[in-house]
């Protein structure tokens, strides 16, 4: 990758717990994100996936500053904008837009659809004049789609998959570089995510944009992404290219998170290995020793409540091409994945 459009090091967020009513006291900590490290390279998207709590949202609103990381770097253009505020931020915010997961609440239903779109240079006037930005306003609606004789309409009148297409013209109002999209299909019927995914393709294109694509669903995000990072309990166990994770999964919860995704031919179905976790997700709060990942992984020894593993290529891959050399949390990424 040439030099990255984003880079974030060591990321994390600590939301206190506290005891007590008139004077309060930390006892602890939920350790939503804890240490998080990727790059994205320009015109490139990186998916994100990993189940409901592991910390996907939460990093999400920290790239847009929505959330202030209790410790770690977010780079944009070499620029660490954690330590950004007034002025200086809202310039770096006009260039890392949000799609927001829930088209139904994150569109205000007492404004229209053009000063939804249009309220975003209000804040930043210099991207467009006043008197262009109605006509600014009907040539994004036509962009993604939908009728510019909506403008005046209000977000009621309007099915889920419309007010994604909504809330993506406002993200791109502002003509940004980078656009976050917090699982912006989760909310929609199939057929429609189909149609957003397309949409935020032919836009990639169109407007050499770079996505953070955040989803729990495995097939949406290999359609999408140029490289994958899969997150648990905080933490991001194993990142590559869509090959790489989905044709040589090497961390344990990887593999078990792909055995779980429907395969619509009967045939390979009844062939298919299945990876069934026991136990339940540990508490953030509490998290395990060592790997996260051990109360639940049937590879686990006494090393990985010991140690904690570095997201690296396995030791065996080192040095040689193919799927198999990319990086992964797990100090027996290199066994035979057979569940006992």
């Amino acid at each position: 990758m040439a030099e990255p459009i984003l880079e974030v090091r060591g990321l994390v967020k600590h939301y206190p717990l506290t005891q007590g009513i008139v004077i309060k006291r930390q006892i602890g900590a939920v350790k939503a994100v804890d240490g998080v490290d990727f790059a994205l390279g320009r015109g490139e998207t990186l998916g994100i996936v990993g189940e409901s709590g592991c910390g996907k949202s939460t990093v999400a609103k920290m790239l847009v500053n929505l959330e202030r990381p209790t410790a770690g770097h977010i780079h944009y253009r070499g620029e660490d904008i954690t330590k950004l505020s007034g002025r200086a931020l809202r310039a770096v915010r006009r260039n890392i837009q949000m799609v927001f997961q829930d088209p139904y609440t994150s569109l205000n239903p007492r404004m229209t659809v053009g000063d939804i779109i249009g309220e975003p240079y209000e804040i930043h006037p210099e991207v467009a004049p006043k008197g262009s930005r109605r006509a600014r306003v009907r040539e994004l609606l036509d962009v993604v789609g939908l009728n510019p004789e909506y403008i005046n309409r209000y977000p009621h009148q309007f099915s889920g998959g419309q007010r994604q297409r909504i809330g993506i013209a406002r993200g791109l109002a502002l003509r940004p570089e980078v656009i976050v999209a917090d699982e912006p299909v989760s909310a929609l019927d199939v057929s429609v995510q189909a149609q957003v995914v397309n949409l935020l393709e032919k836009l990639q294109s169109e407007f050499d944009l770079s996505y953070v694509f955040i989803a729990h669903d495995l097939s949406i995000v290999r359609h999408i992404s140029d490289r994958v990072g899969v997150m648990y309990l905080g933490r991001i166990v194993e990142t590559g290219t869509d090959a790489e994770i989905y044709e040589h999964p090497t961390h344990p919860y990887t593999q078990a998170l792909l055995s779980a995704v429907p395969v619509p031919d009967p045939l390979a179905r009844e062939h298919r290995e299945r990876i069934i976790l026991s136990g339940d997700v540990p508490s953030p709060a509490n998290p395990p020793s060592g790997c996260r990942f051990r109360t639940r992984c049937w590879k686990a020894r006494e090393r990985c409540a010991l140690e904690v593993p570095l997201l690296a290529v396995p030791a065996e891959f080192r040095g040689v091409e193919g799927p198999a050399a990319h990086d992964s949390a797990c100090h027996f990424a290199e066994e035979k994945h057979v569940v006992p």
